[in-house]
């Protein structure tokens, strides 16, 4: 079990880093039904505390409010918008966590650090998701509006889990296996049907077990017991993790810009993440 809420942050975003690379190896395979198959694989990971899956009917919807809610946007903001200038947009959600934490979570105020680490983590990820090169289109802005919707979802979600009455982390299984059934039924509304190969198969057990599954549960963990300003300002490492897990695993190579976006990404998150006392601290040392 992992005490330290930034511990359990942490682990959240290390599997969404492979979220890319385990996702490349599916990406013949029809969007809602790779969301779906994983989500139902991810609830099983759940299913010893089976009995904890019976919440509110307040949290329930909270829950696929979420996890359902965010991947349908997002996945219909690719239908219709550019992928990459829709990611980008994608990742305002780190830094609404961030601005949004006063609003919706009691007690909690944005410190100046807060909001510049939260900046410039965004740069630095629109650097590694766009490369540099964006072209904003005026005809999709449809799908550049599904986009913030989903970066509102998500964020909105993970600080709403602050609020609820207490639920148990193993009540996620229920919303993962919910939501991946509700993505199942719109894989058979709106895409065609499909036969993944056993390789296929063996990269959505992939997905389900760690980034659409047990990153769920660890979210939980870290949302419900951190401070939502801190971890805000650590998610923007995600991009930055999945960008060198791609490139270790041969799928991308590394930039000069590359390593720019690394530099504001791990500032921001420090910024962001690290106590405010230690700052002074060191702060006076360099003095």
């Amino acid at each position: 079990m992992l005490r330290n809420p930034l511990y359990a942050a942490a682990g959240a975003i290390l599997l969404w880093a492979s979220l890319a690379t385990l996702g490349a190896l599916t990406k013949n395979l029809p969007p809602f039904f790779v969301v779906g198959v994983s989500l139902c694989i991810g609830s099983l990971l759940a299913l010893p505390r089976v009995r904890e899956w019976k919440v509110p009917v307040k949290t329930l919807a909270v829950g696929l409010y979420g996890l359902f809610g965010y991947h349908f946007l997002l996945f219909f903001a690719f239908r219709h918008a550019p992928a990459m200038e829709a990611n980008l947009i994608n990742y305002l959600w780190p830094l609404l966590i961030v601005l949004l934490a006063p609003l919706i979570v009691p007690g909690t105020q944005l410190m100046r650090r807060h909001i510049i680490g939260g900046l410039l983590g965004f740069v630095g990820a629109g650097l590694i998701v766009s490369g540099g090169r964006l072209a904003f289109d005026a005809t999709s802005g449809f799908g550049y509006g599904l986009a913030v919707a989903a970066a509102i979802v998500w964020s909105t979600y993970s600080l709403l889990t602050k609020r609820l009455p207490p639920f148990p982390t193993g009540a996620v299984g229920g919303f993962c296996l919910l939501s991946g059934l509700l993505a199942l039924a719109c894989h058979a509304l709106f895409e065609p049907a499909t036969q993944p190969t056993t390789g296929q198969w063996l990269s959505l057990i992939g997905l389900g077990v760690g980034p659409m599954g047990g990153a769920f549960f660890l979210w939980d963990r870290a949302m419900k017991g951190g401070d939502p300003r801190q971890i805000g300002a650590l998610s923007y490492t995600t991009p930055m993790l999945s960008t060198l897990l791609l490139v270790a695993s041969g799928q991308g190579q590394l930039t000069p810009l590359t390593g720019v976006a690394i530099g504001l990404i791990l500032g921001g998150a420090l910024l962001g993440t690290v106590d405010r006392r230690l700052l002074k601290s060191l702060s006076r040392r360099t003095v």
